[in-house]
């Protein structure tokens, strides 16, 4: 993949707004925000109640993939675009998904809602649905997705990505400042593991670093990028952003999310643990 085939800009957006083939989804942490405003045209989707199973931790498996993506009117060959609030934290979680399951073309919109109500464009409450479609998911992608006993196994072996924050990595704290310390049983950080907090990825109005600032932000932080990569977090949709910036942007070839991140590696009995920066 390549910048330019990975995001879109506000004026790619605006130019193809009258295309039925293009369809604007947006993924936020807030989801109540799409309610508020949005794009117009654009759809919502919810990456806690929609994309997450109700009973086991997983994603959702590929017919139910299916029939959500057929109820929100997105077939197989629409240029699905993206966006959301917080530099486009799930809005990246979103696009790792659907690159999961096989979606043919999808883009973030740089920026995401940040730099398009920066500069002024236009939001609306109005719902405008699309007519169902009949989508068809591929089997899951198994080489964009770690799981527990590969990140044991790479523990000074692979590159190893801490997207938290300093607070989190250290061992301070369990889950972010603004949420509750709960859920992993210990806290700290997998051995060898470099911490690069994901939002350093972004300029101050959202979109994405440029490849020779963001190359740069993860050598000087002792990343061997010519190694597999593995990024981590709490639960997966902050190193998500990151493995958008490594794998889409950067064009690296190894790169995984490990979607279980913290909330599973702190709680697994008898692995390493390591606390303090």
């Amino acid at each position: 993949m390549s910048r330019e085939k990975a995001l879109v800009d506000a004026a790619w957006v605006e130019a193809s707004r009258d295309n039925p083939k293009v369809v604007l989804v947006e993924v936020g942490e807030d989801v109540s925000a799409y309610d508020k405003g949005h794009i117009p045209g654009a759809v919502r989707l919810d990456w806690k109640s929609e994309l997450q199973d109700p009973i086991i931790r997983d994603f959702v498996n590929s017919e139910q993939f299916e029939k959500l993506l057929s109820g929100k009117g997105i077939a197989n060959d629409d240029t699905v675009v993206l966006y959301g609030g917080n530099n486009n934290w799930f809005a990246a979680y979103a696009y790792w998904y659907f690159n999961l399951y096989g979606h043919a073309d999808v883009r973030l919109l740089d920026g995401g809602r940040k730099k398009w109500e920066l500069e002024g464009r236009e939001l609306t409450a109005e719902i405008s649905p699309r007519t169902a479609t009949s989508y068809t998911a591929k089997e899951p992608r198994t080489d964009l997705r770690a799981f527990r006993e590969e990140v044991v196994a790479a523990i000074g072996e692979k590159a190893l990505v801490d997207v938290r924050s300093p607070d989190e990595f250290s061992g301070k704290l369990l889950a972010p400042a603004h949420l509750p310390q709960e859920q992993s049983q210990r806290a700290g950080h997998i051995p060898t593991a470099k911490n690069i907090p994901w939002a350093k990825t972004a300029n101050e109005d959202g979109t994405f670093r440029s490849n020779d600032e963001l190359t740069k932000l993860y050598g000087e932080a002792g990343v061997d990028l010519s190694r597999d990569i593995i990024a981590y977090c709490r639960i997966g949709e902050r190193s998500a952003h990151t493995w958008f910036a490594l794998h889409e942007l950067l064009d690296l070839p190894s790169v995984k999310n490990y979607d279980g991140s913290w909330t599973e590696y702190g709680s697994l009995v008898g692995v390493l643990i390591e606390k303090g920066a």
